[in-house]
């Protein structure tokens, strides 16, 4: 795919891997609507990433739990720059605890969010994608073949996401429409409420899930990476 030009929609676009991609795609001449909860958040990113250039950005309030704002988000989008080339499924939330003490709306929160909110963001875009083919991300973890004590929700959510990425790409392949499930590890983000530090520098960086990004964009319309799982290189010892 020739970037310039093309448009990207990124869901949780305000900070962390989101915003890393948005970045990157921004600086690769891609518009790139960027979504996220805080509207104040995602509009400021926005617009730094628009001085950055040489691509555009906008930022968007949207809950990725509600469909009808999803819909909105997609058609702001095309009427904005003019279609949607590309979506990357980013935003997620992840609650922690023994099945003992998860909560009925802890539960939903995640699965919500983390799963039907992908699948809300699929069938938002989905038209608009398939105007011209595209390429959607769907940005899983790791988490997703790996099961964690305290991690019931989460693991749900991932395991879930992955069987719904694969399922859709068989149904959008014959469509000209390329889906990706990119599974990181541990990564440098602010996700859990934890704070990037120095001490994070042997993690994944958002950098480097953006620079996967736009490899990815670029391959062989004849080829499909279907599933890349990524880990930091060297994780301490215990």
């Amino acid at each position: 795919m020739n970037l310039n030009g093309k448009t990207a929609l990124v869901t949780g676009g305000s900070k962390g891997i989101g915003y890393g991609v948005a970045a990157a795609l921004v600086r690769e001449g891609m518009n790139v609507v960027l979504t996220a909860r805080n509207g104040g958040e995602v509009e400021a990113a926005a617009q730094r990433l628009t001085e950055q250039g040489p691509g555009r950005a906008l930022g968007l309030r949207c809950n990725v739990r509600e469909y009808s704002e999803q819909e909105t988000v997609v058609e702001k989008t095309v009427a904005e720059f003019g279609g949607l080339d590309v979506l990357v499924a980013n935003a997620g939330v992840g609650t922690f605890a023994p099945i003992q003490e998860m909560s009925q709306d802890d539960w939903h929160d995640v699965i919500d969010t983390n799963l039907t909110g992908v699948f809300y963001s699929v069938k938002a875009s989905l038209a608009a994608l398939k105007q011209g083919g595209g390429y959607i991300f769907t940005i899983s973890s790791l988490a997703g073949r790996n099961p964690m004590a305290g991690g019931s929700a989460y693991n749900a959510s991932k395991f879930g996401l992955n069987g719904f990425s694969e399922a859709i790409m068989l149904d959008l392949r014959q469509d000209d429409v390329k889906v990706s499930t990119i599974m990181p590890g541990s990564v440098a983000t602010h996700f859990g409420g934890h704070t990037p530090s120095d001490e994070d520098a042997w993690k994944i960086q958002p950098e480097d899930i953006a620079e996967l990004v736009v490899t990815l964009l670029k391959m062989p319309a004849r080829t499909l990476p279907s599933r890349v799982e990524v880990r930091p290189s060297k994780p301490p010892t215990k």
